[in-house]
């Protein structure tokens, strides 16, 4: 599963695997997603299995290979919600509890006949997709990542992202941020207090009456009191994580992107305060959160990165 040295010559299919849909397109040589070949399927409980996964992933594959573009695709690059293998080239993600193991690149290989399928960590391929044309173009040193359903993101340091050795490196949303309770450790975690869905429960649990982030974000415009402090406990386990972040990497740029990130205009501003006000050091006081330069094209532009630019991955 090591990336080739070289730079893909043709279209890319891309492809974004995560807890509530699967994305699929081609993206050419230069970087551009062709907006005609976009399909999206969702995941969440109907695919939370084995079987249910690959069915979901094949009928994405199988619009997308409809596109005039496709024939002349080259290879495949997978970006996917972890933990991954880059070895057994398997993905376990977090938020489907019942796909453990699932065998993702010989599922597309399968599916696809291409023989270059190459696999990452959907946060690595957010940092790639911003490195490569993104907010975070000319960065050597950066915190790249997503809040949505979870949170994930990638590492960049000198200039290339940084894997680790399973391909999980930059998983901020299991850095721990809390007391933990032995019962139930991700809610000491930033994902289990900052991420959307997690942030909707909490105000669920404490006398809210809606269901989606969509709607926690109207009711925080409103000035609902619990939606109010549903998001600020949000920003408050982000802030404390990426302090910490700045803190061990010296870092002084974090790149947000994710649905969740536009529950308020001022969200990435908001986590910008609470981060330097949780830093130890003066040096991570310096540190800049902005949004992501490629708004949601960004990972699957970042999947065919691995193909197109495997110079960013270190």
């Amino acid at each position: 599963m090591t990336p080739a040295a070289t730079t893909a010559a043709g279209p890319v299919l891309a492809i974004d695997l995560g807890g509530t849909k699967i994305e699929a397109g081609i993206v050419t040589a230069e970087g551009r997603l062709l907006a005609d070949s976009r399909v999206r399927v969702a995941t969440g409980r109907a695919a939370d299995s084995p079987a249910g996964i690959a069915a979901a992933l094949r009928a994405a594959l199988d619009r997308v290979a409809e596109h005039p573009a496709y024939p002349r695709v080259v290879g495949a690059g997978i970006g996917a919600a972890g933990p991954v293998d880059l070895t057994a080239g398997t993905i376990s993600p977090i938020n489907l509890p019942g796909v453990r193991d699932f065998a993702v690149v010989e599922a597309v290989r399968g599916a696809t006949g291409l023989a270059d399928v190459r696999l990452r960590l959907d946060g690595t391929s957010l940092g790639l997709a911003e490195l490569w044309q993104g907010a975070a173009v000319g960065a050597r040193n950066a915190v790249i990542f997503v809040v949505s359903t979870g949170i994930g993101g990638c590492v960049v340091t000198d200039g290339r992202v940084v894997a680790g050795a399973q391909g999980n490196a930059g998983h901020l949303g299991q850095m721990v941020v809390d007391v933990v309770d032995p019962e139930h450790p991700e809610r000491a975690t930033v994902e289990g207090q900052a991420s959307g869905m997690h942030t909707v429960a909490w105000a669920g649990a404490n006398g809210w009456s809606g269901a989606t982030g969509e709607e926690l974000a109207a009711a925080h415009a409103a000035g609902d009191e619990i939606a109010l402090a549903a998001v600020e406990r949000s920003v408050q386990a982000l802030g404390r994580g990426l302090a910490s972040c700045a803190n061990l990497l010296n870092t002084d740029l974090a790149v947000m992107g994710g649905g969740f990130a536009h529950v308020t205009d001022d969200y990435p501003a908001r986590v910008e305060r609470a981060a330097r006000a949780a830093s130890v050091n003066a040096y991570a006081r310096e540190l800049r959160v902005v949004r992501v330069g490629l708004g949601d094209e960004a990972p699957l532009v970042g999947a065919a990165a691995q193909l197109l630019r495997p110079d960013l991955l270190e």
